[in-house]
């Protein structure tokens, strides 16, 4: 959908204060979109994106006081190295953050999104997540990603075509989660992430991504 004369698309990325999340609100900043990140607490984020209190841990916290958001991505993660079994309450967060939070804010953008005629999700998921490549992680990490693949072909089947949702993979990151031996850049992880946020409107729509490359679940 053709941009007004004047009209500036708007992004909601969570996790977006540091890692692949600020290298994704970084570059759609860098492509004129005005960004806004959810962050847990706002007032101890440095960012020089606008940040939105979201705690995705949280369900009575998930609540979104905006939802005029051309693009959303479902970003925020958490990765606890225990056995899925022997931790349940890593297991509840695992889900919460990375499942039921994205679940609930597409379900909050979604129609406002399908309203307008335009809409870009951006499921930050991860090859730990896919079925084909084992379900990999520490404890409840690709379980939680499968499903999050999971919510993007069903969201995709429900939401009208012109709210494209995908999953990307962003490959072996250097950051806090991915540790200091990893080989890409925050930036080169989010590439994927940036060229779904702004697909034409001939683009895909419910799939998996890694280098701009359909992968399989």
């Amino acid at each position: 959908m053709a941009l007004a004369r004047n009209e500036v698309r708007r992004a909601l990325v969570t996790g977006g204060n540091r890692g692949i999340g600020a290298a994704i609100a970084d570059g759609l900043a860098a492509k004129g979109v005005d960004v806004t990140i959810g962050v847990r607490e706002p007032g101890a984020v440095d960012s020089p994106h606008k940040t939105m209190p979201l705690d995705l841990a949280e369900p009575e916290a998930r609540h979104l006081p905006d939802t005029g958001f051309d693009i959303l991505i479902n970003n925020a993660g958490v990765l606890f190295d225990r056995p899925l079994l022997a931790d349940p309450d890593g297991y509840r967060l695992s889900m919460s953050v990375m499942v039921d939070g994205p679940y609930d804010l597409i379900r909050q953008i979604g129609p406002a999104m399908a309203a307008r005629g335009y809409g870009r999700i951006v499921n930050v998921s991860s090859g730990w997540g896919s079925f084909s490549e084992g379900l990999g992680g520490g404890g409840a990490y690709g379980m939680a990603k499968a499903a999050l693949n999971g919510l993007t072909v069903l969201a995709a089947r429900e939401l009208p075509s012109a709210v494209k949702v995908n999953a990307m993979c962003p490959g072996w990151v250097h950051t806090r989660m991915g540790g200091q031996s990893a080989p890409r850049t925050p930036q080169e992880g989010a590439d994927t992430a940036l060229w779904l946020a702004t697909l034409d409107d001939s683009g895909p729509t419910g799939g998996f991504f890694r280098d701009q490359k359909p992968i399989n679940w």
